[in-house]
C-alpha cells in the first residue's frame, strides 16, 4: 500500500519542484497540495489524514504551526523552508526532519528513509519517541527571520552581538539596530552555537565575536561593540562558566 502524502506550500515553483522530486519515490502517493493555513485547516477537517506531510513554515496567511493548533493529526511532518529559526518549535510537533530550501534530492531521500524508520508495523505513532530522537540531531541557527512592519528581513547569526529580553520580548542586536524576535532566551540557548554564544545572566546572551572589553572589578561586566543602552553584567553563579567559555 502506498504512503498517502500531502504538500503544504504557497510558492508554486517550490510545489512543482517538490512534486517532481516526490515522483521519484514509487511508494509515495501524493494526495494533494495545499497553499495556505485556511485551506489546509479546511482540508484536514474534511478528509482522511495522510501518513506524511511536507510543509513549508511561512505561508501567506500565517505559519503552518497555526494549522496544527487548530487540527490534531498523527501524520509525520517534514518541514521544508528557507528559514532555520523555527527548528525548536517544529520538533515540538511530530516533525522528523527539517529541510532547508532549495531542497536537494539526496537530502530528501534521507528524510524519507528516516520517516520510514519510524513506521511501526501496527501503524501507530509514538510522538514522544520521535521528539527525543530528533532533538539529538538538532542543528544550530545560522540566520533569523525578523519582522519590520509589513516586511521580513533575514539576519545572519554572525551579525548579532547579543540577544536580550525587555518587557517579555526578546530582541537581537546588530550594528544597525535592534529587532524583536519570536524566541525566548531559554529557546535560544538550545539552538545557538554554544561555542559562540553564552548566557551571562537572565536577561542577556552575548556573542564572543563582539566582546570589546571585560571588567572584572567589582563585578564581571562586559562591553560589546554593539549593545543596547544597558549594562551587561555576568551573574555571580555564571562567572566560572563564563571564564571557561572564554578559554574555549
Amino acid at each position: 500500500m502506498k504512503i498517502r502524502t500531502i504538500i503544504i506550500e504557497d510558492e508554486k515553483p517550490a510545489v512543482r519542484r517538490l512534486e517532481k522530486l516526490l515522483g521519484l519515490f514509487s511508494d509515495l502517493e501524493l494526495v494533494t497540495s495545499l497553499n495556505s493555513v485556511e485551506e489546509a485547516v479546511d482540508w484536514f477537517q474534511q478528509n482522511e489524514h495522510p501518513k506524511l506531510i511536507f510543509s513549508d513554515i511561512v505561508l501567506g496567511d500565517g505559519l503552518s504551526f497555526d494549522i496544527f493548533d487548530k487540527v490534531s493529526t498523527k501524520a509525520f511532518i517534514i518541514y521544508t523552508t528557507a528559514f532555520d529559526q523555527y527548528t525548536l518549535k517544529a520538533f515540538k510537533l511530530n516533525s522528523i526532519d527539517y529541510l532547508l530550501k532549495p531542497i536537494e534530492e539526496e537530502d530528501l531521500a534521507k528524510a524519507i528513509e528516516k520517516f520510514k524508520s519510524f513506521l511501526p508495523e501496527e501503524g501507530s505513532v509514538n510522538s514522544q519517541e520521535i521528539r527525543q530522537i530528533v532533538r539529538k540531531e538538532k542543528s544550530t541557527l545560522s540566520r533569523i527571520l525578523v519582522k519590520i512592519g509589513y516586511n521580513l528581513k533575514v539576519v545572519s547569526i554572525n551579525e548579532i552581538s547579543c540577544f536580550f529580553s525587555e518587557n517579555k520580548i526578546v530582541y537581537l542586536q546588530t550594528k544597525e539596530r535592534t529587532y524583536p524576535t519570536d524566541f525566548t532566551l531559554d529557546e535560544l540557548e538550545n539552538v545557538l552555537d554554544e561555542t559562540k554564544f553564552f548566557r551571562v545572566n537572565r536577561q542577556f546572551i552575548i556573542s564572543s565575536d563582539y566582546i570589546k572589553n571585560i571588567h572584572t572589578s567589582p563585578n564581571y561586566k562586559v562591553d560589546l561593540e554593539f549593545q543596547p543602552n544597558e549594562e551587561i553584567t555576568v551573574s555571580r553563579e555564571r562567572v566560572k562558566d563564563f571564564k571557561d567559555w572564554l578559554a574555549g
